[in-house]
């Protein structure tokens, strides 16, 4: 069944059923089965992940599209749920307004280093990140589940999110100061034009 379908495709179905994530976390309670219908729709859309990413690189179709979805949608996921989690009370916001910035950041310096011809994949730092991040939400939504627990993944999630995020800063320092690649002569009367060169294949860091 995997064969005939593509890796994007696996990730773009997992972006269309975040909204679903949303009333599922905040009514849970109010429905027999509630907490476990949300862990699970949550769970489930976590591995999707998982299977995107092994349907890409065992069919070597690693795309630069697949490569900017499949953190966002990671990012969405996460997001989704904690804002849900935070309109509850049950996790302090400061932590979600830590994790959104982080995101925010290196969001912005993906772009910049796109402008750049340069892609920055996910490190492995990072994916550390985001399994804590999906481990805390479902400790956070797991009926029952004990409070020093979810405190242990508060405090690992937060030290890899601002971990992962300065060594994302710290290995593209180099585009930070450097000045824009331009094309010389294109602007009008012969002046440069600000447009950046991309090359044919982008590099990574």
């Amino acid at each position: 069944m995997l064969d005939r379908v593509s890796p994007n495709t696996i990730t773009f179905t997992r972006i269309a059923l975040i909204p679903a994530l949303f009333p599922l976390l905040i009514f849970r309670e109010e429905y027999r089965y509630g907490p476990e219908l949300a862990f699970a729709v949550f769970a489930l859309l976590s591995l999707t992940d998982g299977i995107d990413g092994y349907v890409a690189r065992s069919r070597n179709k690693i795309t630069r599209l697949g490569i900017f979805l499949d953190p966002l949608a990671d990012k969405l996921l996460v997001t989704a749920a904690l804002v849900a989690l935070v309109e509850l009370q049950e996790i302090a916001a400061w932590v979600v307004v830590l994790i959104l910035s982080r995101e925010f950041a290196v969001t912005g310096l993906r772009l910049i280093a796109s402008g750049e011809g340069v892609v920055i994949a996910a490190h492995w730092l990072g994916k550390l990140k985001t399994v804590a991040q999906i481990a805390l939400v479902l400790v956070l939504i797991l009926p029952g589940s004990p409070g020093w627990l979810s405190d242990i993944l508060t405090v690992i999630t937060v030290v890899l999110t601002i971990g992962s995020g300065a060594e994302y800063f710290w290995k593209a320092r180099h585009l930070l100061r450097e000045e824009p690649r331009t094309r010389h002569g294109d602007g009008p009367g012969g002046t440069p034009s600000r447009e950046p060169v991309v090359p044919a294949k982008a590099p990574h860091i």
